[in-house]
């Protein structure tokens, strides 16, 4: 079997995707028109520009600009639960058995939804794709860093009403530098107070002290990127330690300037280092990527074996916010699924 038939047979997961940065074009298109909201072209291809970046993305700031575009038409319950639907179809196209969708609740009320509504709308789209595709699912809630403290707590209660329900984690996302995790200790006392797990995006925009800030006081069990955390050893090997899992999203970090460039990304030697590593894909359509993608590059570019894709691949399913049974049962069925394809023993 040729490398990329294999890498495009292989099931994955997909623990690092957000609703509105994968949205497709042709989506922005019937949404516009069912909305009235005025777009800059009426052409799938020419939408493109305006929902992702190119090489000469200079930052994490300029990257998030691409979602003033997307989230205009992400303002009903129809849209949230439609493009949820899409986001899991999308995905199985590339053989991916596990996704956790992360959207931040608070950025799809400008039209009068209830933080609840939101919920609702996305856990019921992502719902009826599993049932049609047979995929797993969990929805991560963001807390935005530019949002006042009170609106991010009203995100961490409404998210406590869905936990078992779809909602599996709560996560903090948005502009690093500007926004360090420390002020939001009293937020994600609070998740740790309700029982829900936490994942932060550290390590990205800024350096390794917001990963150790983010799981020593936020309460952080997974990071989101944490690609500059080997700018501290100690940090490092705390994470390592403590077995914390880094979600590491390769072409948006490129694209982001989080690394400088394919030489210095630290896959490698993160996972050499016994770090647990896991590949994902960020955001689809702003970043023109898929999970396949995700891993070709890195064999392509690193010379990952087939077995070394396999582990990131299980310690994706290790790293899942998933109750221990079905995590179990899940485990068992990619196992099963490994072993067919004579990469798993």
């Amino acid at each position: 079997m040729r490398t990329n038939d294999l890498l495009a047979r292989l099931p994955k997961v997909d623990l690092h995707l957000h609703l509105d940065g994968s949205v497709k074009p042709e989506t922005i298109l019937e949404l516009a028109l069912e909305q009235g909201i005025s777009l800059p072209v009426y052409d799938k291809d020419g939408l493109i520009p305006h929902m992702r970046v190119t090489d000469s993305c200079g930052s994490l700031i300029e990257y998030l600009g691409k979602f003033d575009f997307t989230t205009r038409f992400l303002q009903t319950g129809a849209a949230l639960e439609r493009v949820a639907y899409e986001v899991v179809e999308q995905s199985v196209e590339h053989n991916c058995r596990y996704v956790e969708v992360r959207f931040a609740p608070q950025l799809h009320r400008n039209m009068g939804l209830t933080l609840e509504e939101t919920f609702h709308y996305v856990t019921q789209g992502l719902k009826r794709a599993g049932r049609d595709f047979g995929t797993r699912f969990g929805v991560i809630a963001i807390c935005m860093r530019n949002h006042p403290c009170a609106d991010n707590l009203e995100v961490i209660e409404a998210a406590a009403k869905f936990i078992g329900k779809g909602v599996v984690a709560v996560d903090l996302a948005g502009d690093e530098a500007n926004y360090p995790p420390e002020f939001f200790r009293e937020v994600f006392a609070r998740s740790h107070k309700l029982g829900i797990p936490v994942t932060i995006h550290a390590g990205e925009a800024a350096g390794a002290v917001n990963v150790y800030e983010a799981v020593t006081h936020l309460g952080a069990t997974r990071i989101g990127h944490g690609v500059r955390l080997r700018e501290n050893a100690a940090i490092l090997a705390l994470i390592k330690d403590r077995r914390i899992p880094l979600e590491m999203c390769p072409i948006s970090n490129i694209q982001t300037k989080a690394v400088a460039s394919w030489e210095a990304y630290p896959i490698r030697e993160y996972l050499d280092q016994g770090l647990i590593v896991t590949i994902n894909t960020d955001n689809p359509s702003v970043s023109g990527t898929d999970i396949t993608k995700e891993y070709r590059t890195i064999a392509d570019r690193f010379a990952f074996t087939t077995p070394e894709l396999v582990k990131l691949i299980m310690n994706g399913v290790e790293a899942a916010f998933m109750e221990e049974h079905d995590k179990g049962i899940f485990r068992q069925e990619m196992e099963a699924e490994l072993t067919s394809l004579g990469v798993y023993n």
